[in-house]
């Protein structure tokens, strides 16, 4: 054997050698990848199932319709967006009526994530107020909310809601993302909520007593398994 000889064979040798050590660490990296991939830590929850969770009475307040909710717009992802999309409007005695809209994804990622009211009602045509931070209390717990004005031809709207992600309750479209985020890095891909309540004929201070009350009573009143979906449970809470 030449000497050229020898040091092709010794090259391919070391070449080996290398794509075999380059195989193993990338095998590696995606094993590691793998076990850190974020999890989906929530069950889906069937439709007719959060439906019959949602209260149709509760306190002086009864279901009337469930015409006249400003909906988020219909679009591609629509039915990846929301598992479950509730509407109702509920009525009592000496009280504007009130629009509720509950929408529930077991699973928030970078991709899908509920649309947030100003995202919505634009896409119907109204002009918003500037969004004002509030607070709702049920449970003895202090919920991050916001609160503002829609208006378009002949409407008048007041708009409270609040959403949760995981155990996260951002008030912005970027606290929203970032809580994906840090949910996505921790290993988990957190599950979403947003509960939005409306009236119309009255002015925002009104407004924020009004609906403050309304979602104490509905959130105090609603099945359990409700509660935690808007209250926020890890996934063991939530018994189907």
């Amino acid at each position: 054997m030449t000497e050229g000889t020898i040091g092709c064979e010794a090259a391919r040798t070391d070449l080996s050698r290398r794509n075999l050590l380059i195989g193993i660490a990338l095998a590696g990296a995606s094993g590691i990848a793998f076990t850190r991939q974020p999890a989906v830590a929530n069950p889906v929850v069937p439709k007719k199932l959060f439906e019959a969770w949602v209260p149709r009475r509760f306190g002086r307040w009864d279901t009337v319709s469930q015409s006249g909710v400003v909906l988020p717009p219909p679009d591609a992802l629509s039915d990846r967006l929301y598992d479950n999309l509730v509407t109702r409007v509920y009525a009592a005695p000496n009280l504007p009526p009130v629009m509720l809209l509950l929408a529930y994804n077991n699973a928030q990622d970078g991709v899908l994530q509920v649309h947030r009211p100003e995202f919505c009602y634009p896409v119907g045509g109204f002009e918003l107020s500037e969004t004002r931070d509030i607070t709702l209390k049920a449970e003895g717990q202090a919920v991050p909310a916001n609160i503002f004005t829609a208006t378009a031809p002949n409407r008048v709207e007041q708009v409270a809601y609040f959403t949760r992600l995981g155990a996260a309750y951002p008030r912005k479209w970027s606290e929203q993302r970032l809580a994906v985020m840090r949910a996505n890095l921790a290993g988990d891909i957190p599950d979403g909520m947003m509960m939005r309540v409306s009236a119309l004929g009255i002015d925002q201070d009104e407004a924020q007593a009004l609906l403050g009350d309304f979602s104490r009573q509905f959130i105090e009143s609603a099945n359990p398994r409700l509660q935690r979906l808007l209250l926020g449970a890890d996934s063991e809470g939530i018994d189907l």
